[in-house]
C-alpha cells in the first residue's frame, strides 16, 4: 500500500465530494482497495502502488474540471475514473458511440449537432436542443439517459412530453386515461424498443424505474437520482416549463427538446420554450444547443422539405 496527499485548495468540498460522498463512493466502486479522507484542504489516499497513478490522474483530472466549470455531475466523474482506469468502451469526449441495444444495436451520435448535444450532456445539468423534425433530439436525448441507467448513474428515467394536441377531445377519445394519453408519448416509446431488450423494458416500466409521463403529472414531484427528458417542449407554457425544471433534485439531469417552429398551443398561451432561451441562457450548468436540416437523418427529401418551408416563412416574414 501507498499513501499520498493531493492539495484541493480553492475547491469546495461540497463539490469535489458529491451529495453525500457521492464521488468519492464511485472512485471506491471502481478501486474497492483503496482508502480516501478529506481532510481539511486536503485529500488523503491509501492504495496499492499499482492503482495509485491512476487514482491520482483521476482526482487531478476532476480537480481541473471543477476549477474551470465550478460544478461537476456524478456521471463526468464516473467517465474520467473509466477514462483513467482504461475501462471506457468507446472514446471519450469525441465518441459518437452512445450505448448498445438489443442484438448488439449500436446507438450513436451521427451528426455533428448530436455530438454537441452529448457532449453538452456530459458537462451541464441541463441541455435544451432545439431543431426541426428529423434531427434526432429525441433520440440522441433518450439514448443519453438509457446509457446513464445502464451505468447507475441514475437511478430512474423519467420522459415527459405535454398532451397539447389532444386538447378538450381527451374525454371523447375511447379507453382509460393510459390509452387516451399513449399515442402521445409513442415516440418514446419508439425509442426505448430500440436500446432495451423488450422483457427488460416492461419491468422497468412495472417497477417505475422508467416512466413515460403527461406533463401535467409532473406537478408536485421532486426526482433525485433521475434523468428527466421533456420532448416537444415548444408545447409547454411558461408555467409549464418552470414547473418541469424545478421537479430536479439531487443528482438529477435534465434534457430538454423541442422544435419553435411547431407549437401546437392556443395563442393565448405563450410556449416556455422561447421563455427559457432569453432568461436561461447565462446560467452556469445550463446549455444550449441549436439543430438544423443538416443534422436530419429521415428520408433524404425531407432537408429538402424543410429547407422550402424555411424560405417561405422567410419571404412571408
Amino acid at each position: 500500500m501507498k499513501e499520498i496527499t493531493i492539495p484541493v485548495q480553492d475547491i469546495d468540498p461540497r463539490i469535489l465530494l458529491g451529495v453525500n460522498n457521492a464521488h468519492i463512493q464511485l472512485i471506491k466502486e471502481m478501486y474497492p482497495d483503496a482508502r480516501i479522507l478529506s481532510r481539511g484542504d486536503e485529500l488523503k489516499i491509501q492504495a496499492p502502488d499499482d492503482q495509485i497513478p491512476l487514482i491520482e490522474a483521476a482526482v487531478n483530472l476532476i480537480l481541473a474540471e471543477i476549477a474551470d466549470n465550478g460544478h461537476i455531475s456524478l456521471s463526468r466523474v464516473s467517465e474520467l475514473l473509466e477514462i483513467e482506469k482504461g475501462e471506457t468502451t468507446t472514446e471519450p469526449k469525441d465518441s459518437s458511440t452512445i450505448v448498445f441495444g438489443p442484438n448488439n444495436l449500436k446507438v450513436a451520435a451521427r451528426t455533428e449537432g448530436q455530438k454537441e448535444m452529448v457532449a453538452a450532456a456530459r458537462v451541464n445539468d441541463i441541455v435544451f436542443c432545439i431543431g426541426p423534425a428529423g434531427t434526432g433530439k429525441t433520440y440522441t436525448a433518450v439514448a443519453l439517459a438509457v446509457r446513464a441507467l445502464k451505468e447507475k448513474l441514475v437511478r430512474k428515467i423519467v420522459l415527459v412530453r405535454p398532451a397539447v394536441e389532444a386538447g378538450e377531445s381527451l374525454g371523447f377519445l375511447p379507453g382509460d386515461l393510459k390509452e387516451k394519453i399513449d399515442p402521445y408519448l409513442r415516440p418514446l416509446y419508439d425509442a426505448l424498443d430500440d436500446m432495451i431488450p423488450a422483457d427488460k423494458l416492461s419491468l422497468y416500466m412495472e417497477k417505475n424505474i422508467i416512466e413515460i409521463v403527461p406533463l401535467a403529472y409532473m406537478r408536485g414531484r421532486t426526482l433525485n437520482n433521475a434523468y428527466i427528458i421533456l420532448d416537444e417542449a415548444q408545447n409547454a407554457t411558461e408555467a409549464q416549463l418552470k414547473m418541469l425544471l424545478t421537479r430536479m433534485g439531487i443528482e438529477s439531469r435534465i434534457i430538454v427538446t423541442g422544435d419553435e417552429t411547431q407549437i401546437d398551443l392556443p395563442k393565448n398561451l405563450r410556449s416556455g420554450l422561447i421563455q427559457a432561451q432569453k432568461i436561461l441562457k447565462d446560467i452556469p450548468g445550463i446549455a444550449f444547443i441549436r439543430l438544423s436540416a443538416t443534422d436530419v437523418l429521415r428520408h433524404r427529401i425531407i432537408k429538402k422539405i424543410l429547407a422550402a418551408y424555411e424560405k417561405a416563412d422567410a419571404e412571408k416574414a
